[in-house]
């Protein structure tokens, strides 16, 4: 299934880049205000959510067919997201860029883009579409690719979460100079989810460092879990997005 994605989103990009050249979109970033401070909002006592607007998933199929991305938004904002992850890969997640611009129109949270990233064409697409930071999966990219992502995110003001999900991919992360590491505790082969990832992970990570945990964090018995593990945010998307009053689905994951 990764393959899939990677190789469908490796055709949408070269299309994109015909539609939308590459020096068209460097002009456009010149005349963007600057992205807001990503990791600011992440920092500091307790745990910090990033809100995920998600329409479907490639394990689960449609989560929310009537789904309002910028009514949501504002819920998210009223319920006291630190931040927005917006999904904007299309065939499995239902998403577009075009989301992330909606969103970026009625919320003043710092937005993250969350697609299948691995070309600095992206970045600049990013930019322009009001993106603040963006996610770097670290099992789809080489060392090479990581570090030159990141140092080009650095240079348009850009953040990134760059997500791992085993040892060596932390390794890489750390070398690269990531200041933010998202612990992915699905399994992106097998689409498994074990919240003990984020505990079997976290110490070979140096103090410092922002951390994120994602995916299957459904419950406040979970939180709980991630605060004894002390990690600074969790993101979160499916048990909000499938939830019949997402205000309180909020209360219970950020008491």
């Amino acid at each position: 299934m990764l393959h899939k994605i990677i190789a469908l989103k490796k055709e949408e990009v070269e299309q994109r880049k015909k539609t939308f050249p590459l020096n068209h979109l460097k002009e456009r970033v010149a005349r963007q205000k600057p992205p807001l401070d990503f990791v600011s909002v992440l920092s500091g006592d307790g745990i910090h959510l990033i809100a995920e607007i998600k329409q479907a998933s490639p394990s689960r199929g449609m989560l929310n067919p009537n789904l309002d991305l910028t009514e949501l938004a504002k819920t998210y904002v009223k319920g006291g997201a630190a931040a927005i992850s917006v999904l904007t890969e299309a065939i499995y997640f239902k998403g577009s860029i075009d989301h992330l611009a909606a969103v970026r129109n009625v919320v003043a949270l710092p937005l993250l883009r969350k697609d299948f990233i691995f070309d600095p064409y992206q970045l600049y697409e990013s930019r322009v579409y009001g993106a603040d930071a963006l996610l770097l999966i670290a099992a789809i990219l080489s060392q090479e690719q990581l570090n030159e992502l990141l140092w080009l995110s650095r240079s348009l003001g850009l953040r990134c979460l760059v997500e791992v999900h085993d040892g060596s991919e932390v390794e890489r992360a750390l070398r690269s100079g990531a200041e933010i590491i998202g612990i992915n505790n699905r399994d992106l082969n097998t689409f498994t989810v074990e919240l003990d990832t984020t505990a079997r992970l976290l110490p070979h990570i140096p103090k410092g460092k922002v951390v994120v945990s994602e995916s299957g964090i459904k419950s406040r018995s979970d939180v709980e879990k991630l605060r004894e593990w002390r990690v600074n945010a969790i993101l979160v998307g499916e048990a909000l997005v499938t939830a019949g009053d997402v205000l309180t689905k909020m209360k219970e994951l950020l008491l």
